[in-house]
């Protein structure tokens, strides 16, 4: 959340995170103290910063940058665009025709079983 929203107050980010202010704060001091964030005061708002460059701490993952990963998830939260009515595919003849729909994957067909009965 702060990667998305830099100048987010604590109260919102505890509410957005069902936490406690005083939870979020803890966090936010943790991950300041072992520097993956910086915090820079601007006039009554605070303005964090992931810090660029810091790796994760196991040895499996330490080629990799935290801000990577936490970009992959602010990534996730921004909503996908959705086709509207409007949104054809023309055809050769330019006249439009709706995108054909496709039905979801499903499990394959399966045989049914088929009831033995023991001697």
């Amino acid at each position: 959340m702060i990667l998305g929203d830099p100048e987010i107050r604590l109260r919102d980010l505890a509410e957005n995170c069902r936490l406690t202010e005083r939870a979020a704060q803890a966090i936010v001091t943790d991950l300041e103290t072992a520097g993956y964030l910086t915090r820079v005061r601007h006039g009554r708002r605070n303005h964090y910063e992931v810090t660029p460059g810091t790796l994760f701490r196991h040895p499996a993952e330490g080629h990799h940058e935290i801000a990577d990963l936490l970009q992959l998830l602010v990534d996730l939260d921004q909503p996908t665009p959705r086709p509207t009515a409007d949104d054809h595919r023309k055809h050769s003849d330019g006249s439009a025709h709706p995108e054909p729909r496709t039905p979801p994957p499903g499990p394959p067909d399966l045989p049914s079983r088929q009831r033995r009965d023991r001697p």
